[in-house]
């Protein structure tokens, strides 16, 4: 034992002396557990604000299947925490336990990395689904360890205030890593290009995953400084192992030994008081059964909720608001909303009547129910800026005329019978009838001026349902007059406008996008190459061998055509036209959802976990919490169910439907908890004083576990 050492034990083991109690130190431990705790933080909320995007973006998930991947890994994780309670309290200990499932952590938060580069050719969808495994594993398990870790540093009952102080700091430690993690990666994965990709997720998964590895570092430096307390059994086990023989004896004695409670089975091989506080438990673990739609809801701000922001414009002017960056009010709120819930909210509600834990927890979840009605309207209002897509038995047609003059179309198709397209312009038609084997589409283009204008002659085409073709004119095509492609109409699935340059004009020649704010290259093709092009949102000149043809502006959400014709001296005429619409519903209409959300969350979260604590026996707290990590888990497997029945084509019924289910599951909450029978677990007082002191300790370890969960958001 080092010096140090000695004189700490001797100094808390000094007695009081003329009426002064000595001192106990702030454990400085606990300042590294904090700054570990911000680091893993930063980790799993950046890489979780970014990772629907990836599904969808990177990997080709449709927005339901990856809505469905994001929710199953956040339900493994919250179902793992109940592994790494278990774990920490039977075998290792709380300090190997956060130790060993960090390096898991790593080695996930690395594979997702890895898995993104790709210069490296890896088969990204299986490294992000062993990615997603690992990081649930190391998150999950270490979730319920690392602040009681904390809480072990402190000597109980004597520094109840210093322990207060630590959960304070430790629970602004959880929001500010969130905050500044999805406020920043964001930022990394639209604004970054890397590996010649638009998008930069390398770096967006690559920074958590450094911090990750930051985190083990500092934890691991204060190994000298922690108080290790050895694995003394873990209390989830007793309670289940109790409740199963009593279920087991009950089959067994059913009819031979009837007995007033099914619990009371089990008195023969456990303490009669323990089976009494688990009649407890069992009383209040009842009103959580409604509890997980709340967090059906609620984790909906990742999925969902994301995907709805992408379709909306984010133009602030000298910058925009990413997509997911969106979800970074929710921490914001949290550190403001907090203090002036008990300082005016709680106070304000009193006044009409709201005083009671249970009538606070039933109002967050109408919150929440309300916050997705806000988003429903939000939907109605979007779906009347989404394009018309190609339906079974119809087809799209568009035609466009590279000319600079004006063309009669003679057609076969019905409502389509006799055109008449200007110079530069286009013509469309979304509802081209077509029957199971397809239409042939006969036309006749003449121009109306004659002479100098190119003759077409006539010509057909196959058309197919559920598709949307397009016809470019172009003269001066070599091989093809008449140019047929398949056109996309869909809003682009990334932040960036599609665009697509048809030009008329001598074959050979280079077509480059200069962006006008830097002066930048950011694309160049071939004339007639046709391709659709994802590019930035901004103004671009756009140069024929270096000679200025067009400037355009793009913005986002859009999917652009682009004709250029040239003249003979060598001069060119263009036009742009919006095949889809850009964005123009400002992302800032989801501000109310996201704030009603969050009002929900603090009441529903916070007072529930305190309401349920209060309630249990001294001795289950820890029972209670893994339970309470149940519904979250139990939560994002009712999202799974409803976007995997896909009931409804559309967005705004889904999140209507949500706001059903909240309203009738707080009213079933209002029946059970107009029945609940309230407990004091303070008046179970054990007789002998060995168990009055044990009760002491728990009554300290319960203002530890009061603050640690309100990490549960």
């Amino acid at each position: 034992m080092t010096e140090l050492e000695k004189k700490n034990e001797d100094t808390a083991a000094a007695p009081e002396i003329e009426g002064q109690v000595t001192k106990i130190p702030y454990p400085k431990s606990v300042f590294l557990i904090i700054v570990t705790e911000f680091c893993e933080r930063f980790t799993f909320y950046g890489m979780r604000t970014v990772l629907v995007l990836y599904l969808s973006r990177q990997l080709d998930y449709s927005d339901d299947a990856a809505t469905i991947i994001f929710h199953i890994f956040t339900m493994f994780l919250y179902f793992l925490c109940i592994f790494g309670a278990v774990l920490s309290d039977s075998w290792l200990g709380k300090f190997k336990t956060i130790l060993y499932l960090s390096i898991l952590y790593v080695f996930g938060t690395v594979t997702l990395t890895l898995g993104a580069i790709p210069p490296l050719n890896l088969p990204s969808r299986a490294f992000t689904m062993i990615a997603l495994a690992l990081i649930a594993l190391g998150s999950g398990g270490i979730k319920p360890c690392v602040s009681a870790f904390g809480g072990d540093q402190f000597k109980l009952p004597e520094q109840v205030k210093q322990i207060s102080t630590f959960f304070s700091m430790f629970y602004f430690s959880i929001n500010l890593g969130s905050l500044i993690s999805t406020t920043t990666t964001p930022i990394l994965r639209a604004d970054v290009h890397c590996f010649k990709e638009q998008e930069c997720y390398p770096l967006a998964f690559g920074l958590p995953a450094v911090l990750m590895v930051t985190a083990i570092v500092i934890f691991v430096l204060g190994y000298p400084l922690y108080k290790i307390k050895p694995p003394a059994g873990n209390m989830l086990v007793l309670v289940s192992k109790t409740i199963g023989n009593a279920i087991s004896t009950r089959c067994r004695e059913k009819k031979t030994n009837p007995r007033e409670h099914w619990l009371d089975y089990a008195d023969a091989k456990y303490d009669k008081q323990l089976i009494e506080d688990v009649k407890v438990l069992m009383r209040v673990l009842f009103l959580y059964i409604p509890l997980p739609v709340f967090w059906a809801l609620f984790d909906q701000q990742g999925s969902r909720w994301t995907f709805q922001a992408t379709r909306m414009d984010g133009d602030m002017g000298s910058w925009d608001i990413k997509p997911d960056q969106m979800q970074m009010l929710n921490p914001f709120l949290i550190l403001v909303l907090i203090p002036l819930y008990d300082v005016a909210f709680y106070p304000a509600l009193s006044l009409i009547g709201i005083r009671r834990p249970l009538q606070k927890l039933t109002l967050g979840g109408i919150l929440a129910g309300v916050a997705f009605i806000i988003s429903g309207v939000v939907e109605l209002q979007l779906e009347k800026t989404y394009p018309i897509l190609p339906e079974a038995n119809y087809a799209q047609l568009r035609i466009f005329n590279g000319e600079n003059c004006t063309y009669t179309i003679t057609t076969n198709a019905p409502d389509s019978k006799l055109l008449n397209i200007l110079p530069l312009g286009y013509y469309e038609n979304k509802y081209v009838p077509i029957s199971n084997s397809g239409f042939n589409f006969e036309y006749t283009i003449n121009p109306i001026d004659g002479g100098h204008c190119p003759p077409f002659g006539s010509g057909s085409f196959k058309m197919q349902d559920a598709t949307a073709h397009s016809l470019f004119m172009s003269s001066k095509h070599s091989k093809d007059k008449l140019i047929w492609y398949e056109d996309h109409v869909a809003k682009p699935t990334r932040d960036s406008p599609l665009v697509r340059c048809l030009s008329n004009v001598q074959e050979g020649k280079t077509i480059k996008w200069i962006n006008k704010k830097d002066n930048s290259l950011v694309y160049d093709e071939m004339a007639y190459d046709l391709n659709i092009t994802e590019i930035e949102v901004g103004n671009f000149d756009i140069l024929i061998n270096d000679k200025k043809a067009h400037e355009v502006s793009l913005r986002m959400g859009g999917v652009y055509t682009v004709i250029i014709n040239e003249h003979a001296d060598e001069t060119y005429s263009s036009n742009l036209i919006e095949i889809t619409e850009p964005n123009s519903m400002h992302i800032l209409w989801l501000v109310p959802q996201i704030v009603v959300m969050t009002l929900g969350e603090v009441m529903f979260s916070v007072t529930g976990i305190e309401f349920s604590y209060a309630q249990a026996p001294v001795n289950m707290k820890s029972v209670l919490q893994a339970c309470w990590l149940l519904t979250v888990a139990i939560g994002n497997v009712i999202v799974v169910i409803v976007a995997e029945l896909a009931l409804f084509d559309s967005q705004a019924s889904e999140f209507f439907l949500f706001a059903g289910l909240m309203f009738v599951d707080m009213l079933l909450f209002m029946i059970v908890a107009y029945y609940y029978k309230p407990n004091n677990p303070l008046a179970i007082a054990h007789s002998n004083e060995s168990e009055e002191e044990n009760s002491k300790k728990s009554k300290s370890d319960d203002d530890f576990d009061n603050k640690l969960d309100t990490e549960q958001k």
